[in-house]
């Protein structure tokens, strides 16, 4: 028998400031996978516009990141796979079968025009929205062009090709001892977790559906190996889970990680495929639903970057991620959707909320209870936070810091959605660019450490080696 989900309590904003870095490149939404595909970069570009036209860049500064590199994507994917993605075309296919085969491109992870300036695009924010968390020039960074989460070391996974969250997440360890990855998206977080399952400096924590369902891991046994055992917690869930049984477990879990792992920094990925009606997902989150669990994680105060992921019906994605964008920088928007580029795709009511249906929550009590129990228990084995010898991070170089009103440290306030649009796109303007050079995102150190394979940034090479690639030497 069907049930209507149990409403949410209201959200509460917290009266801490936290000053939002908001990451945004207007190019991101012409790139499309191709006719009928359910990824749609689009939705991006829809969220962006809500968010503008309710007036939240008021309250925080927008910027156009550098898109990554090579040498960038290559501090965790192989050169072999990095280069393939930068060269393989619609036109050129045909020419690189072998390598398609290879890195697992084609139907899900299609070639299309534009697919390495994509990966860049994505990768450059979550980067560099980590090099403002690091340098203390933000509280809260937003990128919602990134999360792709399953995107291997050498591979293309469930729509993702390159992995800009554990780009990120190596740009936080450099300044970071440990850094917690949530994941609330509908699918497991198998990629970060790969990268990370042998160590004890990232903890990661999924919440996903689990049987019968891509891609398939992430089951409560799996808790990382060696150095990395407890630290990958697995949270698998049933059809229809609705907002309250969803705080009932997501809270508890996450007030777990922070008094056990301690975490300095948080990395949040919000897949909008967990939202009800979703065109893959399976659960029944509302829109207050899944942006509780952006406020619960946002109450800790830790230097946080908020990423996209999933969701495949763009307008209930586009409506969360606004919301939540107003979370963030502490206001509350709706119910009304304001007049905007993409009105007609919020008829016929043109509100806010996304509603949970009537869909039968699979998860009952009993099962939830033996979950939670299991992974509060693998929790306490970590003894608290892991011992993590760190270096003296490098000091960063003396620089010349831009006025308080330039257009290179400050959002462009007013002006029309065309306006915002134009300022973003200009090279030079509204970009992180003070966080490159020595101690910023450019200034690369590679180095293999306890991660298994995982390229690390290396905080203890000598900073005047000069076998150390320049940022602005091309691979």
């Amino acid at each position: 028998m069907s049930y209507p989900a149990a409403p949410l309590d209201p959200i509460v904003l917290s009266s801490q400031k936290q000053r939002v870095a908001y990451f945004y490149d207007s190019d991101v939404g012409n790139y499309a996978y191709g006719a009928g595909h359910p990824m749609k970069p689009h939705r991006i570009r829809m969220a962006h516009s809500l968010v503008m036209n309710y007036g939240l860049y008021k309250k925080m500064e927008i910027y156009r990141a550098k898109p990554a590199t090579k040498q960038e994507m290559c501090q965790f994917h192989t050169d072999e796979y990095v280069d393939f993605l930068s060269r393989v075309t619609p036109d050129n296919m045909d020419m690189f079968a072998k390598e398609q085969v290879k890195f697992n491109v084609g139907d899900d992870c299609p070639v299309f025009d534009g697919l390495f300036e994509f990966c860049s695009i994505s990768g450059g924010g979550s980067m560099e929205g980590a090099a403002r968390l690091n340098r203390g020039k933000c509280d809260i960074a937003i990128n919602w062009s990134g999360g792709l989460h399953h995107a291997k070391k050498s591979e293309a996974s469930g729509f993702c090709y390159v992995n800009d969250i554990v780009l990120g997440i190596l740009e936080l360890l450099r300044y970071h001892p440990r850094v917690v990855y949530i994941d609330i998206d509908v699918h497991h977080g198998d990629g970060v977790e790969e990268a990370f399952y042998t160590t004890d400096r990232v903890m990661t924590c999924s919440f996903h559906k689990y049987g019968e369902f891509f891609p398939g891991t992430g089951e409560l046994r799996d808790i990382g190996i060696g150095k990395g055992k407890n630290y990958a917690v697995n949270f698998p869930l049933r059809d229809g889970i609705d907002d309250v049984t969803y705080k009932s477990v997501f809270e508890p879990v996450i007030t777990a990680i922070m008094e056990w792992y301690r975490p300095t920094a948080v990395v949040l990925q919000c897949g909008g495929d967990s939202l009800s009606g979703d065109r893959i997902g399976c659960f029944n989150l509302s829109m207050k639903g899944h942006a509780n669990c952006v406020s619960f994680v946002k109450s800790f105060g830790l230097p946080t970057l908020v990423v996209g992921g999933g969701g495949y019906t763009m307008r209930n994605v586009a409506r969360t991620w606004t919301y939540e964008t107003g979370l963030l920088v502490g206001q509350i928007v709706g119910p009304e959707i304001p007049y905007n580029d993409y009105y007609e795709y919020y008829g016929p009511d043109y509100q806010l909320e996304v509603r949970p249906s009537n869909l039968q929550n699979a998860n009952s009590k009993e099962y939830l209870d033996r979950i939670r129990t299991t992974v509060l228990e693998n929790l306490s084995r970590t003894k608290f936070a892991p011992s993590v010898q760190m270096t003296d991070v490098p000091r960063d170089a003396p620089e010349e810091e831009p006025e308080e009103d330039s257009e290179e440290s400050k959002d462009m306030r007013g002006g029309s959605q065309e306006v915002w649009d134009s300022n973003i796109q200009k090279d030079g303007e509204l970009s992180d660019s003070e966080d490159e050079g020595e101690g910023g995102r450019r200034d690369i150190r590679n180095y293999k450490d306890e991660v298994g394979d995982t390229v690390m940034m290396d905080l203890d090479e000598d900073e005047d080696d000069d076998d150390t690639p320049a940022a602005s030497d091309k691979p």
